[in-house]
């Protein structure tokens, strides 16, 4: 990530939010920045990138820990966070036994610097054996000593050789799959190419979407992430949902609403009317005299995790007006409204 701003800052939520405040924090500004809600926008659709970016961070307790410890460095890929630890702990040694590393610093930003200068550093009258001192820090000797192997702890390339020689489970690997709004109600399987990199083939994967899966929700494939350096095993595979809004379906939550038409006379009669849900079609009762705006509902019928209870499910009641249009309708409707004992908008008022 590139961004210097902080992530928190992004989402506008404090260092001590809970993953329930960031996961609002992220649905809230979503919903405002998204490019579907701003086609064109690009400064929406910049700024749609870099909550998501910052949710994907702060909604993964693992990332989410590593970054408030060690800032932007713990994005960089090949991250190594007990190598960063390690170089911690004798930089604080070196301060503290009056070994030069502030002079040695010189005044770098980051301890990243410190890697790129002694990498390009080889000059001068008194030039640093970068591999002895690091040698020396992690208590190993001689020119054969690798303390680090295919990364520093901040993502650069090793100093002493491309090829490493740690075994290290591979980075986690980050993608976006998208699904249907019943997709995501029942549960799907999907089947996606990945690139290899690292000089490795694509690969075909195919996960298992459990049912009730929210957008934004992250799913972990264990073992199909980056290979590992020096033939270490793979990371993990996180996958972040995004679901595709329904054109007739709305999901609140675990529950779910759907736009039921209905005639004149069936409301003012009352009548049983079938009603498409995600588990089936399901006889619902609309009662007598029912006004339009009605949520009819039918329980346990929403979305949820399997094993956990469901939402319920609201039929939403839409009085229609007959689509055609005769002198026999018209007589209909004008006897109709003379049945109104009031004015309908007589308590109307803002």
């Amino acid at each position: 990530m590139a961004s210097k701003r902080d992530l928190y800052a992004i989402l506008g939520v404090a260092k001590t939010a809970s993953q329930e405040d960031i996961k609002k924090a992220y649905r809230r500004l979503a919903r405002k920045y998204h490019p579907d809600i701003n086609p064109g926008d690009t400064r929406a659709e910049q700024r749609f990138k870099e909550i998501s970016a910052a949710h994907d961070v702060l909604s993964d307790p693992e990332q989410r820990k590593l970054y408030d410890e060690f800032g932007e460095d713990a994005l960089r890929q090949g991250f190594d966070p007990e190598q960063a630890r390690a170089y911690r702990e004798w930089a604080r040694g070196s301060r503290a036994t009056g070994g030069g590393f502030e002079q040695m610093r010189g005044g770098f930003g980051d301890m990243g610097d410190i890697f790129t200068h002694f990498r390009t550093s080889g000059s001068g009258p008194d030039p640093i054996n970068l591999e002895d001192l690091l040698g020396g820090m992690f208590g190993k000797r001689g020119p054969s000593s690798r303390p680090f192997s295919g990364a520093d702890p901040f993502g650069h390339a090793d100093p002493f050789t491309s090829s490493g020689g740690g075994r290290r489970k591979g980075a986690t690997a980050r993608t976006t799959i998208e699904i249907d709004l019943l997709e995501a109600i029942r549960g799907t399987e999907k089947t996606f190419t990945l690139s290899g990199g690292r000089g490795t083939p694509p690969r075909t994967v195919t996960v298992r979407i459990p049912a009730g899966v929210e957008d934004g929700g992250k799913i972990r494939v264990p073992g199909q992430g980056m290979p590992g350096p020096g033939g270490g095993p793979p990371g993990d595979l996180v996958m972040e949902v995004r679901v595709k809004p329904h054109p007739l379906l709305r999901r609140a939550g675990n529950d779910l609403e759907l736009a039921v038409p209905v005639t004149i006379g069936e409301a003012y009669h009352g009548a049983k009317i079938q009603v498409p849900t995600p588990d089936g079609t399901v006889s619902v009762t609309v009662p007598p005299n029912t006004r339009s705006g009605t949520r009819l509902r039918l329980r346990g019928r929403g979305a949820g995790r399997k094993g956990k209870a469901k939402g319920d499910f609201y039929a939403v009641i839409l009085v229609q007006p007959p689509d055609r249009r005769d002198e026999d309708t018209d007589r209909a409707i004008t006897a109709l409204d003379k049945a109104y004992s009031r004015d309908v908008r007589a308590d109307l008022r803002l």
